[in-house]
């Protein structure tokens, strides 16, 4: 007996129909399984799930010959509707010209399987598919793989220029593009870096300590408390935050390992006394079971919580200085270049690779700027 398979939508559900001959035992049989007639498709529908083909099959027989063709154009049809419709909903209607065409829908899975192959952070996968989809969205049916550096030129310059994107905003797009041309199509590299706008020097938002003091002793919440005092007594990023294991706290050494920090690097962090302390009423108050911090609903706390967290407490503190919590890493850092500590110290501390990028916070200080004397005083 021949068996044809082909995908049905019906009904707003997924359904595999079934072609074959008239036979009073398969229909029965069929029924028992949760199959049903359909009038309008004149065949035979079963719910479209991958245990039904293995129900199909035991039915039929081994003797059958399953001609699965329409199934599979269908399954894949369905697939690729399914993917443009989650991609046109990533980025607002306002920065499209276009839904994105399907040769260009294959371009981005390309360019995010690679991304994840390679292992790159949920953040940078999230960051450089964004950037594509702008790109993408763009092109109408023009495929990706046609442009010339002259288009990519243009492209960039209509980001600056309409857009109105940063040079930090530029980087990040000239990142994503560079990466599809150079690892996905293996192309040779198009100079990039001729394009790349020359970044500001901006100084690190710093608070003082008694402004920090003011926005950790304001908080009552202990969980919160404790992740501010965390993010402040070791100079943590947001994300090393919520990173943090429970296994990872060495209460004997007063050590904490940072795993997998940025640039997947792991470092060792001081485990400050006062911070161990509030660390052991909130372990008994809350009784977390993995991660330092965790959610309502288990799994890490997220990092937008705890920014949120940080905001509401520099609010009830009356702090008017912008920067969001990041601003305790950079506190962190120039509180201890204040007293004393070696600038390859705190290099380390902070899990910088480059010195110079440590080097920013010798220009912050306060205490080495204000002990300079002006020549002006001298005359």
């Amino acid at each position: 007996m021949q068996v044809t398979l082909l995908y049905i939508e019906h009904k707003g559900k997924d359904w595999i129909g079934l072609g074959f001959e008239p036979d009073t035992a398969i229909h029965a049989q069929l029924k028992t399984a949760g199959g049903t007639w359909s009038n309008t498709y004149r065949c035979w529908l079963i719910p479209c799930i991958k245990e039904n083909i293995t129900l199909i099959k035991g039915i039929f027989g081994p003797l059958a010959y399953y001609d699965d063709r329409l199934l599979r154009k269908g399954l894949t049809e369905r697939k690729q509707k399914a993917v443009i419709t989650q991609v046109n909903r990533l980025v607002p209607a306002k920065d499209s010209v276009a839904p994105i065409a399907p040769q260009n829908i294959a371009a981005l899975m390309q360019f995010q399987q690679l991304l994840v192959l390679k292992k790159y952070s949920e953040h940078t996968i999230r960051t450089y598919r964004n950037e594509f989809i702008v790109l993408l969205r763009l092109l109408n049916h023009h495929s990706v793989n046609e442009l010339s550096f002259d288009n990519i030129k243009a492209y960039l310059y209509w980001l600056a220029k309409e857009r109105k994107y940063s040079e930090a905003h530029l980087h990040t797009a000239i990142n994503a593009i560079k990466f599809y041309f150079e690892q996905v199509l293996h192309k040779e590299k198009l100079y990039f870096e001729a394009l790349r706008p020359k970044k500001p020097m901006q100084l690190p938002k710093v608070h003082s300590t008694a402004d920090i003091s003011k926005l950790i002793d304001g908080v009552d919440n202990i969980k919160h408390k404790a992740m501010l005092m965390l993010g402040y007594g070791c100079g943590l990023r947001v994300s090393e935050i919520t990173n943090i294991k429970i296994a990872h706290i060495d209460s004997k050494t007063n050590l904490i390992l940072i795993e997998r920090a940025k640039g997947k690097k792991d470092r060792i962090v001081p485990l400050p006394k006062k911070l161990l302390e509030v660390l052991r009423g909130y372990y008994k108050a809350y009784k977390p079971k993995e991660y330092l911090f965790e959610g309502s609903e288990g799994g890490k706390y997220s990092t937008r919580s705890v920014q949120e967290v940080f905001k509401a407490a520099k609010e009830r503190a009356g702090i008017k200085k912008q920067g969001g919590i990041h601003t305790l890493r950079h506190s962190f850092a120039t509180h201890l270049l204040e007293t004393g500590t070696d600038i390859r110290v705190i290099q380390e501390l902070l899990g910088h690779y480059d010195i110079k990028t440590t080097l920013r916070y010798t220009h912050v200080s306060k205490k080495f700027i204000g002990n300079i004397e002006s020549p002006l005083d001298k005359l």
